[in-house]
């Protein structure tokens, strides 16, 4: 490859990292203004005091009149030099027992899918709202965590009972870290 054509793709992808940076600062100051009760948002803190604002850490709460009540979950959002057109990657810390929910913690939803239901219109708030949503509501057709998703479709009982006891365990690690 030429030397001409080697730095033309560099500045092509320094362009599309400012674009998503760009984007993630407006969306920043927009969630500061209009952040949903109880969630938590923002680029995580480099060494020399400057936001990686390509790596974010959120708190999402537990739906009300849910199994998901009460719990505060950790989530890694991490995002490409070309967000918003790709989504970010979605990784809750530690991992959720839910059916669409890797062992990694990966999050494997239509919602952050390039050309499936992902969307460059949509914004930080969008999936936040999206991902708590989907923890009570699971797709069942696509899994990634097998005995979730055994438990979820055969004993939802016992499922429900998994999932507060990961909503406790989520609050007292979200109190942890916050005093």
């Amino acid at each position: 490859m030429s030397a001409f054509l080697k730095d033309r793709r560099r500045q092509n992808n320094s362009n599309m990292s400012d674009i998503a940076i760009n984007r993630l600062i407006k969306e920043r100051k927009k969630w500061k203004r209009h952040q949903p009760f109880g969630f938590i948002a923002k680029p995580i803190k480099n060494a020399d005091g400057t936001l990686d604002y390509m790596n974010w850490e959120c708190y999402i709460p537990g739906k009300k009149n849910t199994p998901w009540q009460g719990g505060m979950y950790f989530l890694r959002m991490i995002f490409n030099d070309d967000y918003p057109s790709s989504p970010p990657k979605c990784i809750f810390q530690p991992p959720l027992f839910h059916p669409n929910i890797s062992a990694d913690g990966i999050v494997c939803s239509s919602l952050l899918v390039q050309n499936y239901d992902w969307h460059p219109t949509l914004t930080i708030k969008n999936i936040l709202l999206g991902i708590q949503q989907f923890l009570n509501e699971p797709n069942i057709d696509v899994y990634a965590h097998r005995e979730a998703y055994f438990f979820y479709s055969h004993d939802r009982i016992l499922y429900n009972k998994e999932v507060r006891a990961q909503a406790k365990s989520s609050i007292a690690n979200w109190l942890a870290t916050r005093w």
